[in-house]
């Protein structure tokens, strides 16, 4: 009998959440993505241990002050990880551009440019990498100059609709809309436990996006997010592509349920009007949605202090 995961997989492209490789050999995932807090958990094993040090061998080589090279290093590091999970994976891996630059469209170019030379020069075609970008303002400008030059690029940290009309405008190869994290905001807000998948406020944001961009003919592909339960899995079957952890494509793997497509492109609806927003508009349709205005900057300093807490290791190592 075929698992719920390998019923999703006939409906959606299964993508893997995480930087350790033992468990992309387990679910065997189209593409992975990786982010800051899951390379400082992943640096942290043994078995992953001479992927650190090469990248710190790398920054001391080629950096000139004590803050170049560890920004070499960090740089290098989340390459080293993501050659590997492409050694596995037959698709794409998403790495992240360092959340510090989320206001600065010219800095994260220039940092995404940089991450795709690693991978250039260990041979990995640009095709293969997906640059994560934070989705404020200044990094769905810097998603626009990207792909203009054929850079491909998943927009992340995704909490509105405001941000995915500009993603699509902007030509984003990708966009990752968050669903838990929505889910935990509201779950605060309104004082509930939880809400039945259908019901979930992180779902229906991700059903909103989906079907605006399909109504609408967008090429841009829509990848659910931030999960805290199989059922919210499992309500956006149809979806392009849903990235999820490990712990979750178990429960998914373990049960033999049926999963019924839940979203289908060539009936997709929407009442919203083809947007495109000025700069203006999306600040002030951001101000004015207090999950996404709150979440968008809470997602960028959590990430941020990984990465700060992986440099600290890193500065360390450079003594």
């Amino acid at each position: 009998m075929s698992s719920s995961l390998d019923k999703l997989k006939e409906l959606t492209t299964i993508v893997a959440d995480t930087g350790d490789f033992s468990q992309l050999e387990k679910f065997k995932p189209q593409d992975s993505t990786t982010n800051p807090s899951l390379i400082l958990a992943a640096s942290g094993m043994k078995e992953y241990e001479h992927l650190v040090t090469d990248a710190i061998e790398y920054g001391k080589a080629n950096g000139g002050t004590k803050a170049e090279k560890v920004e070499k290093a960090l740089d290098k590091v989340a390459v080293n990880f993501g050659i590997e999970i492409l050694k596995i994976i037959p698709g794409r891996v998403s790495t992240e551009i360092d959340a510090r630059l989320s206001y600065d469209t010219d800095a994260t170019v220039k940092k995404a440019k940089e991450i795709l030379a690693l991978y250039k020069d260990a041979g990995i075609d640009k095709d293969r990498i997906l640059l994560k970008i934070a989705s404020t303002w200044e990094g769905l400008q810097a998603c626009r100059i990207l792909e203009q030059e054929d850079i491909h690029v998943n927009m992340t940290l995704m909490f509105s609709i405001t941000q995915a009309m500009v993603a699509a405008e902007a030509k984003a190869t990708l966009i990752s809309p968050f669903v838990g994290r929505i889910t935990d905001f509201w779950k605060a807000k309104k004082g509930v436990d939880g809400f039945k998948a259908s019901e979930d406020p992180g779902v229906q944001s991700v059903n909103s996006i989906y079907n605006y961009y399909k109504a609408h003919g967008y090429e841009t592909v829509v990848m659910g997010a931030s999960f805290r339960n199989k059922e919210q899995v499992l309500e956006l079957a149809g979806c392009d592509l849903l990235t999820v952890s490990p712990g979750l494509l178990s429960e998914i793997q373990e049960s033999d349920q049926e999963v019924p497509q839940k979203l289908d492109a060539a009936n997709a609806k929407t009442d919203t009007a083809k947007t495109v927003l000025s700069e203006s508009e999306y600040r002030w349709r951001m101000c004015n949605d207090e999950c996404a205005h709150f979440k968008l900057a809470e997602g960028i300093r959590k990430f941020a202090a990984d990465l700060e807490k992986l440099q600290k290791q890193f500065e360390d190592k450079m003594e």
